[in-house]
């Protein structure tokens, strides 16, 4: 006698592989999503990186214009950064001032890092409060005096589309200066001649912050310093030593950013959308001038300071 298999049993069948399919397909997306993210961001940083290094220099491009009350009439600076700067050293399809950074593919929203929802920023202020204004510091501990000072005006957003279909917006500061002493403090803000926010796939979702959103910054108009770091969590960790801190980060898989790194979450805190706390992060950066010490941002002000290394800082691992 022939046997077969029943309707019933057919169905059931076709049921438990379809239940296996729904359970496990997202997953095996969300992991080919994730892989191709990664390869296109080290692209980007790398395509950046090189171009950059072409430029002669970051800083003083665009214009700034103020009335007799300090307030800025005409801002080009970041247009101007991308039309005669970044134009000459990367292949550029298509321009776009702050109030149509749509029409370069970039989302109205953003989904921050903690999953939180934001409007794009078109300023370097909606980018992050701390990063305009002026504010300076003069006071000694443990013996050595710091002295610190920055001037940051809050300039217009401008965003570009690449040949590999990226979408990046600009936040440029033209006043940007080099460090003039490498165991001077200072103020983060200072020293960023461009912050870029960049979306791997326009406007197509899911524009979220370490998916296909992230950021590169860079530093120092002359000898500029480009970093790219990808946050790994959204709270930093207790603190602890500068001894204590690279093997907490190892733990997880990461690294401990070094001072620029640190400079950049502090650029794209908001971005990051998290308890980013308002004390100190330990750098993996050491000051050639005091061994004993090591670099710490101050995340509320974005003060970059020198401490003992025994001192208990919080840190915030990253991943490259």
């Amino acid at each position: 006698m022939k046997r077969a298999f029943t309707m019933a049993e057919i169905l059931l069948s076709l049921t438990i592989i379809g239940v296996v399919a729904a359970i496990t397909l997202p997953s095996l997306t969300g992991n080919i999503n994730e892989r191709t993210w990664n390869t296109q961001r080290k692209a980007l940083y790398a395509r950046f990186s090189q171009a950059l290094a072409l430029m002669p220099n970051l800083n003083g491009y665009g214009t700034l214009v103020e009335d007799e009350s300090g307030s800025v009439t005409e801002d080009t600076v970041a247009e101007t950064f991308i039309t005669a700067g970044l134009s000459k050293v990367l292949k550029i399809n298509n321009i776009c001032e702050h109030e149509h950074l749509a029409d370069c593919g970039i989302a109205n929203n953003i989904t921050t890092f903690a999953g939180s929802k934001i409007t794009t920023p078109k300023t370097m202020q909606e980018l992050n409060s701390n990063l305009v204004g002026s504010r300076s510091s003069d006071f000694v501990a443990d013996g050595i005096r710091r002295s610190a000072s920055m001037s940051v005006f809050n300039t217009k957003a401008a965003a570009f589309e690449t040949n590999n279909g990226e979408s990046i917006v600009v936040y440029y500061n033209p006043g940007c200066t080099d460090l003039v002493n490498t165991g001077d403090v200072h103020y983060a803000q200072a020293k960023m001649c461009a912050n870029f926010v960049y979306d791997l796939n326009g406007k197509k979702g899911p524009n979220t912050v370490g998916k296909d959103i992230g950021f590169i910054s860079v530093l120092y108009p002359n000898n500029p310093v480009i970093v790219a770091p990808l946050p790994l969590s959204i709270k930093p960790i207790p603190g602890g030593s500068i001894g204590f801190s690279p093997r907490a980060c190892t733990k997880l898989g990461a690294k401990m950013p070094n001072r620029e790194e640190a400079s950049a979450l502090f650029f794209n805190r908001d971005l990051i959308g998290a308890n980013t706390g308002s004390g100190f992060w330990w750098t993996s950066s050491t000051v050639s001038q005091y061994p004993n010490r090591a670099w710490v941002m101050v995340i509320g002000n974005g003060f970059i300071d020198h401490y003992l290394k025994s001192g208990g800082k919080t840190i915030h691992c990253i991943k490259r």
